[in-house]
């Protein structure tokens, strides 16, 4: 089934009673809810509830594109930020080369979708996994997926697996990951990783097909020191591309593929270099939070924020806002919101209070003074002016900060236009 015939599916599976946001229109379909532009405030939905601006979202997701094709990059975008198959359809309908996975229940859900091309972004040493995949890419010649190997142990597994299956219909590819001393997975050095790529090209079972890393973990920050290292691994993972020229078959361009969501313009620029008379590379990025970007950590770090001119970028808003309802006011600069840990991403910060709607009221307004200090399960503690009109009832929307931690939270978001009407229900599948 193709990845729009399959979100069409998706669309028509009723509402179950039984869910957080949207349990009171059940057994209404996603297209049927979306079909009436209820607003989000009117009473149908149950708050706190994660909403996505689809404006903010098209804008991502058409930027993000524009910004890759000028660059000379292809974008495999990182679907395990949303694991939302109906923002899989936007990301491929605006050209993305593939979709990123990261691991094999990913791998699964995704082809439950029609995803066509799967670059796992891992080492697959789950035997059944193999098998599985194997026989994916037997039953269909139109499925293109890749994994990683970083050890001779890893390529040991994956052969003896295969050769289980043999006659293979087709060997599995593979790139050989990069990574970088007291990183997580990958080769410690570049000419570890070439005696690794040898080694997979000989076994038959394996097609080696490029490299790839990730220069996320190098570090957190934009400080000139970080900036750097983060380059010189690119340009590491740009030198292995190279010396892989001989070892990949075919005529295709070796592919090296990097890429989070903070540092994807210092990427491209390092692995679209010219390779002068060495086999040409194609570049693969694998963002994922561009989609929606943030209010705190990719604010902070993706390339082309306000403000910035020493990187430039596609121009990436916030899509996602948590909107919640004031419970208590129980002290003058106390407020309690009805959202907590369950609700928003905290690993990177606390939500960032940004519009305030009072009870009985159409009009929102921003959120000024307002800061969320702490967060239980289920509730946000809010540090208010003493004076300020916050009132139980009132209800306030929040930014969020990591978007990866916050779509899990959520099996259902609403997404809406510009003045809070809802224009689709999103399905997680985490």
């Amino acid at each position: 089934m193709s990845v729009p015939g399959a979100v069409a599916e998706l669309r028509e599976r009723p509402v179950s009673a039984g869910d957080l946001v949207a349990g009171g229109l059940a057994p209404a379909s996603t297209a049927q809810v979306a079909g009436q532009r209820l607003s989000l405030f009117g009473g149908d939905f149950t708050l706190p509830t994660l909403v996505l601006r689809e404006s903010a979202v098209e804008q991502n997701v058409a930027g993000m594109a524009a910004w890759c094709a000028a660059a000379g990059v292809e974008l495999a975008p990182h679907g395990k930020t949303t694991m939302a198959p109906q923002l899989f359809a936007r990301q491929l309908a605006a050209g993305a080369w593939g979709m990123t996975a990261a691991t094999a229940g990913h791998l699964r859900a995704y082809r439950a979708f029609g995803v066509p091309r799967i670059l796992l972004a891992n080492e697959l040493t789950d035997p059944a996994a193999v098998a599985w995949l194997a026989a994916g890419l037997a039953a269909d010649p139109g499925f293109d997926c890749y994994v990683y190997v970083d050890s001779l142990a890893g390529i040991a597994l994956l052969d003896g697996v295969l050769r289980e299956r043999s006659p293979l219909a087709r060997p599995l590819p593979v790139l050989v990951e990069l990574g970088q001393p007291g990183g997580r997975t990958g080769c410690r050095s570049v000419p570890e990783a070439v005696a690794v790529a040898t080694t997979a090209a000989g076994t038959g079972t394996l097609r080696l097909a490029g490299a790839a890393g990730y220069e996320g973990s190098i570090g957190h920050d934009t400080e000139p020191g970080t900036l750097a290292a983060i380059g010189s691994f690119c340009r590491d993972l740009h030198q292995l591309g190279e010396r892989l020229g001989d070892l990949v078959p075919g005529p295709e361009p070796v592919l090296v593929s990097a890429g989070g969501s903070s540092y994807f313009d210092i990427v491209a620029a390092a692995l679209t270099q010219p390779t002068g008379d060495r086999r040409p590379l194609r570049a693969v990025l694998r963002s994922g939070a561009y989609i929606t970007h943030d209010h705190g950590l990719y604010a902070t770090l993706s390339p082309g924020r306000p403000g910035q001119t020493a990187r430039t970028g596609p121009g990436l808003v916030p899509a996602l806002e948590l909107w919640a309802g004031v419970l208590s006011r129980p002290e003058p600069g106390l407020a309690l919101l009805n959202a907590g840990r369950r609700d928003a991403p905290f690993d990177q910060g606390n939500p960032i209070p940004l519009w305030v709607r009072p009870r009985g009221s159409e009009a929102i307004g921003p959120a000024a003074g307002l800061r969320v200090t702490k967060l239980d399960d289920q509730h946000a503690y809010l540090a208010v002016p003493p004076d300020a009109s916050l009132a139980p009832g009132d209800l306030v929307g929040l930014g969020i900060s990591h978007p990866c931690t916050a779509f899990d939270k959520w099996r259902l978001l609403p997404m809406v236009d510009d003045g809070y009407r809802v224009t689709d229900l999103i399905h997680t599948f985490f």
